[in-house]
């Protein structure tokens, strides 16, 4: 099942008022799991709440995510645990309740200033009147699903035999390289699998007032990854194509069979965030077919008969700012035209060079550029909204909350369902 936009803002308006919990679980700690690459971990500043502001369509969301003083609100009944990236390499766990700050940040196990699609999402679960939540958060940046999140049933990882090919011929080792690519196969999802288990083991630890009489309930897995298979030309050699990725949507089915039986949850509801980078990508569009393709493999999953009402792809690409996004194209033009005047062209044959401008020169030109290319208005809409590159969806907390209810949203409607 693949969410539209009109269907999931539906679902996520109907959200709002605060809702009787499902009856079925009612009084249980609802477990939520959520994994994926750098844009699960997030990177939308806190700052950037501002941004929602400026549109009417997120000025309501704005008022879930913020108290009236303009601070980031804290869940009263949702708890995180979050396994990530520690400074100086390896993993780290943070945990407390909810609020902003639990996206990427240096020290895993304290708060920083930037964060992802958990905080809206265990909002969003929390105004619905699901409850209490626990959240499992396991996410770290630069992952791929083909060798980092490889999930045990898809085997080893196998090189393609002309990548073979093109390592022997620049005389590499290649026993090393499959040996090094064997060792590191797989160990991110088993870190993920390992602290579900540990934070499971003992959900007081991170829930304080945890009801053991009442027990837990594994309630939904949400999956948000994929930048780094996208732009993997060596592994996905015919990404161009319209099967180019079909390697990736078996690796995705895998990963949902393998994550149910390791986390002893036949039916887990599972939510797919299909990466939309760079927005909505029209299919004549033949500058980001290589995007195209990939949203199409990502959503392929939900599609199988045997994932079909407990496997939904939620579109993210709907959420891309593009006002943001063509200010920050001006904000290019201007690097380019710094970098013209920094490096220009070498002049014809016989010409004299072009005097070299110096650095005062140069910052004055680019500035009196920006000037005539960005407006004020769009210079405070940036301040406001971006904190981030493009693949990271420029760090944009109108979008990391957009999506996060979203994914909350697909996720209620999975747990009404029949198991």
């Amino acid at each position: 099942m693949i969410l539209a936009r009109s269907t999931w803002w539906f679902l996520a308006c109907s959200m709002l008022p605060a809702q009787e919990p499902t009856p079925a679980r009612a009084g249980r700690l609802q477990v939520f799991v959520l994994a994926g690459q750098s844009n699960m971990q997030g990177h939308a500043k806190i700052t950037t709440l501002d941004g929602l502001a400026d549109d009417p369509a997120t000025v309501p969301l704005l008022a879930q995510l913020r108290t009236a003083d303009g601070k980031p609100r804290t869940a009263e009944r949702v708890w995180i645990s979050e396994r990530t990236d520690a400074a100086g390499g390896g993993s780290g766990e943070g945990h407390g309740k909810l609020t902003a700050g639990w996206g990427a940040r240096r020290d895993p196990g304290a708060l920083g200033e930037k964060f992802g699609p958990e905080f809206a999402f265990g909002l969003a679960l929390e105004q619905a009147g699901v409850g209490p939540v626990l959240i499992i958060k396991t996410a770290w940046g630069g992952k791929s699903l083909h060798t980092d999140f490889r999930p045990p049933s898809a085997g080893p990882f196998v090189f393609p035999a002309d990548q073979l090919a093109a390592l022997t011929a620049q005389g590499k080792d290649v026993e090393a390289i499959q040996a090094e690519k064997t060792a590191a196969t797989g160990r991110y999802y088993r870190e993920m699998i390992a602290h579900v288990r540990r934070v499971l083991a003992d959900p007081a630890r991170v829930c304080p007032g945890y009801d053991a009489t009442a027990g837990y309930e594994l309630a939904g897995f949400v999956w948000f990854q994929g930048w780094n298979d996208m732009v993997d030309r060596s592994v996905y050699p015919r990404r161009d194509q319209p099967d180019g990725y079909a390697a990736y949507s078996d690796l995705l089915a895998q990963l949902v069979r393998d994550v149910r039986k390791d986390l002893a949850a036949p039916q887990l509801p599972f939510v797919i965030g299909v990466m939309g980078v760079d927005g909505p990508v029209a299919d004549g569009d033949r500058r980001r077919v290589v995007h195209r393709h990939f949203q199409a493999a990502m959503a392929a999953p939900a599609e199988l008969p045997e994932f079909r009402g407990n496997v939904v792809a939620v579109r993210t690409a709907p959420f891309w700012p593009v006002d943001l996004a063509a200010i920050v194209d001006k904000v290019e033009q201007c690097k380019q035209y710094e970098h013209s005047l920094r490096k220009p062209k070498a002049p014809a044959a016989g010409a004299p060079p072009p005097p070299a401008l110096s650095d005062a020169a140069v910052r004055e030109a680019v500035a009196a550029f920006r000037a005539r290319t960005i407006t004020p208005a769009e210079e405070a809409l940036l301040v406001r909204g971006v904190s981030n590159a493009a693949y990271h969806y420029l760090g944009c907390g109108r979008t990391m909350a957009q999506i996060g209810t979203a994914f909350a949203a697909a996720v209620q409607t999975l747990m009404k369902a029949p198991r």
